[in-house]
């Protein structure tokens, strides 16, 4: 049972880095400020500015791995490459006989306009990839949860209780495997839709077993002692004006 509280944890690295010892909720409120301010421009500069900043801090300050960083970023580039590609193809502007043409290719008509709109949506995807990727790198899922419920006031039962269905994920990935094995091992092809019966069944227990541990903690019972104290610290501040600052830098210069 004790498999189940475990959870997957950035490395040590990443933990003892500047962004990994900078409180969680600095780094949420940095990333939801820069994707929020990102809304209220169309220019093509700020989000690769902003792109291009989250890459630099990965690596300075996160010490993330470049490896493991562009494993993690390579398909959802390839997507935000493809979705920037199929707005410049079927955007409105290629309609207007106004719009400046830049390519025909038989029916096919690509503007310039077109092409700013299509690379301006790229850019902030591209933009929220990279503060998404270098968030999920440098923090620890644990230590999020801590912060939400000592500073953040979020509801114990809340928090932990999504904690736990985010560390049975990988359960359902492990449950999956074994299952297949199973049936190799009984002659019997390893995917079919029944599968899924075992492994909504295999869930099921597991979540009774969590359950379980969590009421045998107490868990929404009253007030609870504290193992891991979260504060707010000098770094949390200087890393939370760097943040806004650059935001409200890039969104100066783009005006």
């Amino acid at each position: 049972m004790s498999g189940l509280m475990l959870a997957p944890e950035v490395g040590r690295r990443q933990r003892a880095s500047v962004l990994g010892r900078t409180n969680p909720l600095v780094k949420l409120g940095i990333a939801t400020a820069w994707l929020v301010g990102l809304l209220f421009t169309l220019d093509v500069r700020p989000p690769l500015v902003l792109a291009a900043v989250a890459l630099v801090a990965a690596f300075v300050l996160g010490r993330v791995e470049v490896g493991a960083f562009l494993r993690r970023l390579l398909p959802l580039a390839l997507a935000a490459g493809g979705i920037m590609l199929a707005n410049i193809l079927f955007s409105g502007h290629n309609a207007d006989p106004l719009a400046n043409e830049v390519l025909r290719l038989g029916p096919l008509r690509v503007t310039a306009e077109a092409i700013v709109a299509g690379a301006g949506l790229g850019a902030r995807v591209a933009a929220v990839i990279s503060v998404g990727a270098v968030f999920v790198l440098t923090t620890d899922v644990t230590r999020l949860v801590d912060s939400l419920v000592q500073l953040a006031h979020v509801s114990p039962r809340f928090a932990y209780g999504a904690l736990a269905a985010y560390q049975a994920v990988p359960r359902l990935s492990d449950d999956l495997t074994t299952i297949r094995h199973a049936r190799r091992l009984r002659g019997l092809p390893e995917w079919r839709p029944r599968i899924l019966v075992g492994l909504l069944v295999r869930a099921i227990r597991h979540a009774n077993e969590l359950a379980i541990a969590m009421d045998a903690r107490g868990f929404g019972a009253g007030p609870r002692s504290t193992y891991r104290p979260v504060g707010w610290t000098t770094l949390d501040a200087a890393v939370g004006g760097v943040g806004l600052g650059l935001l409200v830098g890039v969104l100066l210069v783009a005006r």
